[in-house]
């Protein structure tokens, strides 16, 4: 049975098709009539409880190429932006109904289930775990998942990868879903040079997905998958507890059923996990926050373009900071620094004039006075940039005390 909901004078229909009867919906609301089509709620999110709509988050994988940030992290527990990776997603499904989340891990458990233990209660939502004994690909984890995500509604369920990053259109999507009334949903994204990709070629009308073209030498299309599905149960009898794609293997057989549609991500887009792209996800993502949400960035004759600073930082005199940069509790920034399109993870600490550009600098380390770290240098936790030193690009493993200067990209052990 659907459902209206009553928004003052605004009635719009019920999104989702709850299995609930109307007396048990009653008892959530207090305000339901039924007929053929519709009921009245009070808020747009109380449906959604009501059906238990569940997602599950690929995280699987050991994070290699954000080393050495993901030796003794992992890599969904990243910060980004002032907060851990998967946070903004988790806090994106929580804010359109979803109430159980499902993290498909393979890596560093310990660290997922402390965090699962600090944020199921902060956000007030269900946060399980399905843990894979051998990696299971990007369809695998699904099918381990199974159980936890079929609950007899028959209500269509997110899967999303980790490293993505965006605005997170999850309402748009759930509309998309059910007005085209195929099994699968999937968000494409635009991007400038196709070649260099898998591309993904729809209708552009419906959004019916014809087929998949790897790296196409012609153009056949700019689309490509923003790793970000929405999908009905039946897909799961798709997929068996195996290593699999889901984007080489189960989607094309989708496809080719006429069951798989495409909706085209509004806003930014990026996959953060590589260096390169975590800065540019950062100047993306606090782009689409002056938008959206100027009054959490940071304001003043110091500051260039957008910059979030954590409230429990601390910026000296003199400073010039932005723009793209985030800087992490606990931070110190002593007087007269310099800070572009980059990150200081918690507890960082950068000492007077010293200069920092399109880089990453990692928990509690500090960055002696004078110093000047740029071009994608990655330091590790706890790490010490001696007075003077000069890095180019250098990615340094954690604990570790630079006193001689790093000329070209290299790693340092």
């Amino acid at each position: 049975m659907k459902y209206q909901q009553n928004h003052g004078s605004k009635v719009v229909p019920c999104i989702l098709s709850c299995p609930s009867s109307v007396s048990e919906c009653l008892l959530l609301t207090k305000k339901i009539t039924p007929t053929s089509q519709f009921c009245t709620q009070e808020s747009w999110g109380l449906c959604f409880v009501d059906c238990k709509m569940k997602a599950l988050i690929l995280v699987g994988g050991f994070g290699t190429r954000l080393r050495p940030l993901t030796l003794h992290v992992p890599k969904p527990l990243v910060e980004f932006a002032n907060k851990p990776m998967i946070l903004h997603q988790i806090e994106a499904l929580k804010a359109i109904g979803v109430t159980e989340v499902i993290l498909a891990i393979s890596y560093q458990p310990e660290s997922m289930l402390n965090f699962l233990n600090e944020y199921e209660k902060k956000l007030e939502i269900k946060i399980i775990c399905s843990q894979e004994t051998e990696p299971l690909g990007t369809a695998g984890p699904l099918a381990l998942a199974r159980d936890k995500l079929i609950d007899g509604s028959g209500e269509p369920f997110f899967v999303l990868n980790s490293d993505v990053i965006c605005e997170y259109p999850l309402q748009e999507m759930i509309e998309f879903h059910k007005s085209h009334g195929g099994e699968a949903s999937i968000m494409v994204t635009k991007v400038d040079e196709p070649s260099k990709y898998g591309v993904v070629v729809m209708q552009e009308n419906s959004g019916k997905v014809e087929k998949f073209v790897e790296k196409p030498k012609m153009f056949v299309s700019n689309k490509i998958n923003a790793g970000i599905y929405l999908l009905n149960p039946s897909v799961l009898d798709r997929i068996k507890l195996k290593p699999t794609s889901i984007e080489k293997e189960i989607f094309p057989k989708i496809a080719a059923d006429e069951q798989l549609y495409a909706m085209v991500l509004p806003g930014f887009w990026m996959d953060i996990g590589q260096p390169k792209d975590y800065i540019t996800g950062l100047r993306l993502y606090l782009g689409s926050l002056q938008r959206k949400s100027p009054s959490n960035l940071a304001t003043g004759s110091n500051i260039v373009g957008n910059v979030l600073v954590e409230e429990s930082a601390v910026v000296g005199d003199g400073c010039l900071i932005g723009p793209d940069v985030a800087i992490g509790p606990g931070c110190v920034v002593e007087s007269g620094v310099r800070l572009s399109n980059c990150t200081l993870m918690r507890g960082v600490r950068i000492k007077m004039h010293a200069c920092i550009s399109s880089s990453i600098i990692g928990w509690h380390s500090t960055v002696g006075r004078w110093a000047r770290v740029e071009n994608m240098t990655i330091l590790g936790e706890d790490v010490y940039v001696r007075d003077e030193v000069y890095t180019n690009g250098g990615i340094v493993l954690p604990h570790k005390e630079i006193s001689f200067n790093i000329l070209k990209p290299e790693i340092v052990m």
